[in-house]
C-alpha cells in the first residue's frame, strides 16, 4: 500500500481474457479522394443545413460547401480559432439552434472535431456544457443521441473522429476537460490522407507524436483488451516507419497514408482502452498555458515511459505491462532483439529530431510543477496509466518535460 504522502494506488492489470467492449463511430471511410463522398453521405443522414465547422481557415472548407451547395445542403460556418472552449462550444450550439441546422459537419485538426463534437451533443440535449463536463462542470449524462455528426479530420493526431469525447478548455478553472457520452460518437468519420498535403512540418510533427503517444498508451493500459491491443500494434509500426521521414523529408501519399491511419487506429485505441500519464498530465498543462496539446504530449512522453517503466519493475516486476515494454521497442525500432530501454531511446531520439520543445517553451516553470502535479493525478486519463505513480514519480515527469 502507498503512503499518505505518495498517495500511489496500483490498478488492475490487463487480463487478456478479461470481458471488453469496443465501440466507435457508426460508419469509418478511409482513403485518399474520399472527401468527394461527404455530400452525399450527410443528405443519406438527413441533412439540409449543416453547421460546418473548420479550423482557423474557413478557406480550406470552401470546397466543401460548395460540393454540400451541389447536393442540396446548405453550408453555415463556424470557424474556431484555437483549441475550443466552454464559452465557444455554447456559442456554437446556439449559432446552429439559431440557423436551424440539422446536422453538423467539421472539418479541420483536433479542435475543429471536438467542438463540432461538443456542439452537436448540446445541440440534441439542451443546456450549458458546464452541465455535463468533468472535473469542473456538474458532471451530469447526456441522455440523448447527438445531433447527425460528421468528422473530417485534416490533421493525423488526436483521433477525434472515432472518439466518444470532446476536450474543452474551462478559462475560469484554467484546466481541460470533457464532455463523455457514447451518445457523442460520430455517425460518420471520413479519413481521406489526401488532406495532409501541404500540412506544416512542425503540425506532422506535434500531431504525430500525438498518435504515438495515443497507440502507446492504451497498449499498455489497464484496459487494453486483444482487440485494441492488434490495433495498437498496426499504427505504432506505421508510425515508425513514416513519422520521421514525413517531417524531415517529404509526406508523400505513403507517409500520409501511414500517418492518418496511425492516428485512426490511436482514436479507436484511446476511445476503448484507456490512456495513461501522458494525457495525464496535458489536460492540466493545456488548461493551465497556452500549450498544443500534440506539443505537450510530444514533451512529456519520454519521461512518462522512462518512469513507468522503472516503478513497474519496482513495484510490479509480474505485472503484463512489462512485457510490452520490450514488445513496443521491437515495433519502434524493426529489431526483435530491442529491450525496453532501446525503445524509450528510440523515442527520445525521435523527439529530439523533430525539434520537440520542452513545456517550458509555452511559460511553465518549476514552480508550476507543484500545482500540476496535484492536478494532474486528478485526471481522468491517469485511470488507465498501468500503476498508480507516486507524487515523487509524477513530479519529476513533469520536471524532466520542462
Amino acid at each position: 500500500m502507498s503512503s499518505p504522502t505518495t498517495r500511489g494506488i496500483d490498478v488492475a492489470a490487463p487480463d487478456p481474457a478479461a470481458a471488453f467492449e469496443f465501440a466507435t463511430a457508426t460508419r469509418i471511410v478511409f482513403g485518399a479522394g474520399k472527401l468527394s463522398e461527404v455530400p452525399a453521405a450527410v443528405r443519406g443522414l438527413g441533412g439540409t443545413r449543416a453547421l460546418v465547422v473548420t479550423g482557423q481557415r474557413p478557406d480550406r472548407a470552401a470546397p466543401l460547401v460548395a460540393a454540400l451547395a451541389a447536393a442540396s445542403v446548405d453550408a453555415v460556418s463556424f470557424p474556431v480559432a484555437g483549441e475550443p472552449t466552454v464559452e465557444l462550444a455554447a456559442e456554437g450550439t446556439r449559432r446552429a439552434a439559431a440557423e436551424r441546422c440539422d446536422v453538423v459537419v467539421a472539418l479541420g485538426g483536433g479542435s475543429a472535431l471536438d467542438a463540432g463534437k461538443a456542439i452537436a451533443a448540446l445541440l440534441a440535449n439542451g443546456g450549458d456544457p458546464l452541465d455535463y463536463l468533468e472535473v469542473v462542470g456538474r458532471g451530469k449524462a447526456l441522455t440523448r443521441p447527438s445531433a447527425p455528426f460528421v468528422a473530417i479530420p485534416t490533421t493525423a493526431g488526436t483521433g477525434s473522429e472515432v472518439t466518444r469525447n470532446a476536450v474543452l478548455a474551462s478559462k475560469e478553472a484554467r484546466v481541460k476537460a470533457s464532455l463523455r457520452s457514447p451518445h457523442m460518437l460520430p455517425r460518420l468519420a471520413v479519413v481521406d490522407p489526401d488532406l495532409l498535403a501541404g500540412a506544416p512540418p512542425g503540425v506532422l510533427a506535434s500531431s504525430g507524436l500525438d498518435a504515438l503517444s495515443q497507440l502507446i498508451e492504451p497498449f499498455l493500459s489497464a484496459r487494453a483488451n486483444p482487440l485494441t491491443d492488434g490495433l495498437a500494434r498496426e499504427g505504432i509500426r506505421r508510425s515508425a516507419r513514416s513519422l520521421r521521414r514525413a517531417v524531415l523529408d517529404a509526406a508523400g501519399p505513403a507517409e500520409r497514408d501511414d500517418l492518418a491511419l496511425a492516428s485512426l487506429l490511436g482514436g479507436l485505441c484511446l476511445a476503448n482502452a484507456g490512456l495513461g500519464a501522458v494525457h495525464g498530465f496535458a489536460a492540466p498543462v493545456g488548461g493551465m498555458f497556452d500549450a498544443p496539446h500534440g506539443a505537450v504530449c510530444a514533451a512529456l512522453l519520454p519521461a512518462v515511459l522512462e518512469v513507468n517503466l522503472r516503478a513497474l519493475r519496482a513495484r510490479r516486476p509480474d505485472h503484463p505491462a512489462l512485457p510490452r515494454f520490450d514488445e513496443v521497442a521491437a515495433l519502434v525500432t524493426g529489431s526483435g532483439a530491442a529491450r525496453a530501454e532501446d525503445g524509450i531511446t528510440w523515442v527520445r531520439e525521435l523527439c529530439r529530431a523533430l525539434a520537440v520543445p520542452g513545456l517550458g517553451r509555452y511559460g511553465m516553470t518549476e514552480a508550476d510543477v507543484p500545482a500540476v502535479v496535484e492536478r494532474a493525478r486528478a485526471a481522468s486519463s491517469m485511470k488507465a496509466n498501468p500503476l498508480g505513480l507516486t507524487d515523487e514519480e509524477l513530479t519529476e515527469i513533469a520536471a524532466r518535460s520542462l
